[in-house]
């Protein structure tokens, strides 16, 4: 490994494999590879760096155990403000360089991907789900806007009804249903989801790879197209952090009950 990736914890794992695949593994099992505040930072300059790396040609990313990634860790501190706004920063940058990275990249979702771990799975360019694993988009069950690429890729996959009836009501897929609806590429027993990214990538990192590149580059301009509402709905999503029902959601998470959403008990709409 060269100096490019030694810049980490250990909470994200990144290999080289034979042919120029790059496999990176979201490292926290024992907290379903949920993602402490200093891992957003680490695994946006990860993907910086799988920009200016000439050794790869094709990224895989996992999770270790029986998780992809289950977003951000709600048992660590409150964010302050000053968090907020750098995680915004941070996440512009991460979806922005995963749509710019030219070398293909495949999600191998071996367990539940929710929230930032869902956003991860679907902005990757093929995505291959354990038939069982339970995705989630999330963000509403926490009382915050979906923000972090629902409004900018949902919509392209699925439609716009689908996208609007998961997103609004968090309701879970697995990866079969998934796969039927066209969310993720593929889904296959959960003991295959990474042979077969393994597998994919290896078969894409000996084809042509200018062809390849410029392929994506050119299916991303649906994307990047879009990324002013992506934007939009990372600036609303980090506006609700200082919001009475995300306060509720963390602390209903703490004492391991049900959320009851002061915006829903309010008489004339969204408290503030």
């Amino acid at each position: 490994m060269s100096d490019l990736y030694q810049h980490g914890t250990g909470d994200i794992l990144v290999e080289r494999k034979d042919n120029g695949v790059l496999l990176i593994t979201i490292n926290r099992p024992d907290r379903y590879n949920s993602l402490t505040l200093p891992m957003f930072e680490e695994m946006n300059q990860i993907w910086a760096d799988v920009e200016r790396d000439d050794q790869t040609r094709v990224v895989v990313i996992t999770g270790a155990g029986k998780a992809f990634c289950t977003g951000m860790d709600v048992a660590q501190p409150d964010p302050t403000p000053q968090d907020a706004l750098a995680m915004l920063e941070t996440e512009r940058k991460r979806v922005a360089t995963m749509l710019r990275i030219e070398k293909p990249i495949i999600s191998a979702i071996n367990g539940p991907a929710v929230g930032y771990g869902l956003s991860t799975a679907l902005l990757a360019d093929i995505s291959i789900a354990a038939d069982d694993a339970v995705l989630i988009e999330g963000h509403t069950k926490v009382g915050v806007t979906a923000g972090d690429h629902a409004a900018l890729i949902w919509p392209l996959l699925v439609g716009m009804a689908k996208t609007k009836y998961y997103v609004l009501t968090s309701e879970k897929l697995t990866g079969a249903e998934a796969e039927r609806i066209g969310l993720v590429s593929l889904s296959v027993p959960r003991e295959q989801v990474l042979p077969r990214a393994l597998e994919v990538a290896s078969q894409l990192a000996r084809g042509p790879q200018q062809a390849l590149r410029f392929t994506k580059r050119a299916l991303n301009a649906w994307l990047t197209n879009a990324v002013p509402q992506h934007e939009l709905s990372a600036a609303l999503e980090i506006l609700d952090f200082a919001g009475a029902d995300y306060a509720e959601a963390r602390q209903a998470f703490r004492e391991k009950r049900p959320v009851d959403f002061p915006s829903a008990r309010a008489a004339g709409g969204p408290a503030n």
